[in-house]
Parts: C-alpha cells; structure tokens; sequence
C-alpha cells in the first residue's frame, strides 16, 4: 500500500482495485464479527456433538471422543495461528540492510508520540488509536482490537515495495491508515476474528507488550 497522493475526500487510491467490498463500518465490523464466531461454532460444534455421543453410548470408545475434542480445539487454534502471523516480522534484517533498517525506524518513530515510540523499540509494532478500535500495525500487516477489548480483527496488509526497509513498512501503513482508516480496513484481507487471548498465544513473544497496550487502550 502506498501512502502517496492520498486525498481524503476520495480516499485511498487502493480502494479502486477492491471496488466490489463496501466500505468498512461498524456495522459490517460487527457482522464479521458475528460471521467469524459461526462459522467456528459450525466446524467444531459437531466435532463436540460426535464426541459427546460417542462417550454416552459406547464408553470405549473414550480414546476417539477425546481425539474429536482435540479437533474441535485446534481448528479456531489454526485460525489464530493465521491471525496472528499478520504482525510476524519477516526476520533480521541482512547486515548490509542494517543501517538502512535502523534509520527507517528512527524515521517511524518521529511519526508517534513517547509512549508508542517506546513500544515501537521494544516490539517494532505501532499502536494506534483509531475510530473503528485500536490498531496495531506490523510491516505486513495489522490487528484491529475493538473497543471494550473483547475481539480483535487480524488484516494482512503490505505496503507496495516488499524490498522497503521493515520500518518504511510500517510508516507507509500507518500513514494510509491516519489517512482513510475506513479505507484501510476495506483494503486489508481479514484473515481471522476472534477474541484477543488466542491470538496472544500464537504471536512472538516480543510482540505480547505491544498486543497487551493495544488491549489495555481499547478498553479504556
């Protein structure tokens, strides 16, 4: 996604190239919400059901209950994982690169205030307060952690040029987020919807700071 020539009124430039999406509200926020939670109690309520019946009418066959159990946990599990790679960092940067890494970042930071430079350092994450929640923006992508704190929305995203340093990334969506983030959450792909503790288990631990003050923030 490119931060240049956005205009406002019209949008983000991006927004072209997605034309069937209607754009992003509350409303369809909290229906992808509502399609995400059953569509996950439709793959694994049955997978519940087969066990339960099994264990009531054949009590050997326990052992096969409890691997039906086992799938009914790991299939919102491997949904998470999924979310949660969206904020996964894309690895050390080479040495050559390390210098141009180190400025990007320097140059990010100057875009946000103390706190969420402080956080940036420690995390490379962003975190930034919006309308829709509280977003968290990766180099590939984003998490939407909405108000109350109860759910959040994973989104891949990326800025245009993949050979960027990881912290021009970052500013390029944090820019077109600060720009149109109605528009921004029309662009991005949701890859998973659900409540926040399953994506912090599956994120990097380094990225669990930032994941817990966008929750805290969210919920204030």
């Amino acid at each position: 996604m490119s931060s240049s020539d956005l205009a406002p009124s019209a949008g983000l430039p991006e927004l072209a190239s997605v034309f069937w999406r209607p754009r992003v509200d509350e409303r369809i926020l909290r229906r992808r919400e509502h399609i995400w939670t059953i569509t996950t109690a439709l793959h694994t309520l049955p997978f519940i059901a087969a066990a339960a019946l099994l264990a009531l009418a054949k009590p050997v066959t326990l052992p096969v209950s409890l691997i039906l159990l086992a799938h009914a946990w790991a299939i919102p599990e491997l949904y998470a994982a999924r979310g949660a790679n969206v904020i996964r960092p894309r690895g050390p940067a080479a040495a050559a690169a390390a210098g141009a890494e180190r400025r990007a970042l320097g140059l990010l930071g100057d875009l946000v205030d103390h706190s969420a430079r402080s956080l940036l350092e420690r995390t490379g994450l962003v975190v930034e307060r919006g309308r829709l929640g509280v977003w968290l923006l990766g180099e590939a992508g984003a998490l939407l952690v909405r108000p109350r704190g109860r759910r959040v929305l994973c989104y891949c995203v990326s800025a245009v040029d993949p050979e960027l340093p990881a912290g021009d990334r970052v500013a390029h969506l944090l820019l077109a987020l600060r720009a149109d983030e109605s528009g921004f959450a029309t662009v991005a792909n949701l890859a998973f919807a659900g409540a926040p503790w399953r994506v912090r288990r599956r994120v990097a631990a380094t990225a669990r700071p930032a994941l817990a003050e966008a929750v805290t923030q969210a919920r204030g």
